[in-house]
């Protein structure tokens, strides 16, 4: 190779690196763009651990820090490493301290833990609150049964902790935000909703009205987005217009966005909302593999909050 040609391929480099250095800069502005903007909205994106069941709780860490998220929430039930799961308000201090030096580690929060068990009695509900302070964790998700709402009020108070109703799909308890309004109605704003919008469309219910209905209660979210199994090949207008004619639970996440359930719209009733807390990604589907599903939710979520955050 001559002088000229060394020179030539050098120069060629220079500028290969330089552009690759901009890109760099350029992802890197448009991240801290995205967070700022969340943060402005007082919006937080958390991976839900139930999203990564199959694997242990320190992959799951794992994979929440390699998507770029810094909040995530704990399930019911957590997999040490092992063929079995255990109760996570359950777990040994050690095990505790595990997790939290490792989300400290990562350079992330934990947002909530649930769905866990508030029964009536006191003395077993009290333990769960009590790990909750342990953790650190200031929301509790639940489905508490009507007999438990004094007890779960009483203790809400005296621990400063949340407890966010969960809505399983019908016909459980709380599958109707009517019901969680009546569960909640007259009582400490310690109480309020997890909002499952997934199980809404199971539900046959629309998620922009089920919000609406709930103004000023929502405490968190298990935010999804879904198509009925019927319509993988469909659009997402085609899939809109089927789902309308019949309720099914027979549905399954998509990226945000791509989906029936109208989650720019729901974004933005929540924004009308003056709503702050965490959007839990709870994505059932792809096991296996759904980081690359969940990437997509993650670039929506931050393309959404830049939107909403320059309207007034």
């Amino acid at each position: 190779m001559t002088q000229n040609q060394r020179e030539t391929v050098m120069r060629k480099l220079a500028l290969l690196t330089a552009a690759v250095v901009a890109g760099i800069c350029v992802l890197a502005q448009d991240a801290a763009k995205a967070a700022s903007a969340a943060d402005e909205l007082g919006w937080q994106m958390a991976i839900h651990a139930y999203t990564f069941r199959k694997f242990c709780i320190f992959e799951c860490i794992e994979k929440t820090a390699g998507l770029g998220l810094n909040y995530m929430s704990l399930s019911g039930s957590v997999n040490l490493g092992g063929a079995n799961s255990v109760s996570t308000t359950q777990i040994s201090d050690e095990q505790a301290a595990a997790i939290q030096k490792e989300v400290a580690a990562k350079g992330i929060k934990l947002v909530n833990i649930g769905v866990v068990k508030l029964p009536p009695e006191e003395a077993e509900s009290r333990k769960v609150f009590e790990f909750a302070k342990k953790m650190g964790i200031d929301t509790l998700v639940a489905e508490p049964e009507p007999a438990a709402l004094d007890t779960v009020e009483k203790l809400c108070k005296e621990y400063n902790i949340k407890v966010a109703i969960h809505n399983h799909p019908k016909p459980s308890h709380y599958w109707n935000p009517d019901t969680v309004l009546e569960a909640v109605k007259g009582r400490t704003p310690l109480m309020g909703s997890c909002a499952d919008t997934g199980h809404w469309l199971r539900s046959g219910l629309d998620p922009v009205e089920c919000l609406k209905k709930l103004d000023g209660r929502v405490i968190c979210l298990h935010f999804k987005d879904l198509v009925p199994e019927e319509s993988k090949a469909l659009s997402a207008a085609a899939a809109s217009d089927k789902q309308k004619k019949s309720e099914s639970k027979n549905m399954h996440d998509v990226p945000w966005g791509t989906g029936v359930g109208n989650v720019k719209a729901q974004m933005a009733e929540l924004k009308r909302q003056h709503f702050h807390g965490a959007f839990c990604v709870e994505y059932e589907y792809n096991w296996d593999n759904s980081v690359p599903e969940i990437a997509e939710c993650v670039k929506f979520f931050n393309a959404t909050c830049a939107e909403l955050a320059k309207q007034p």
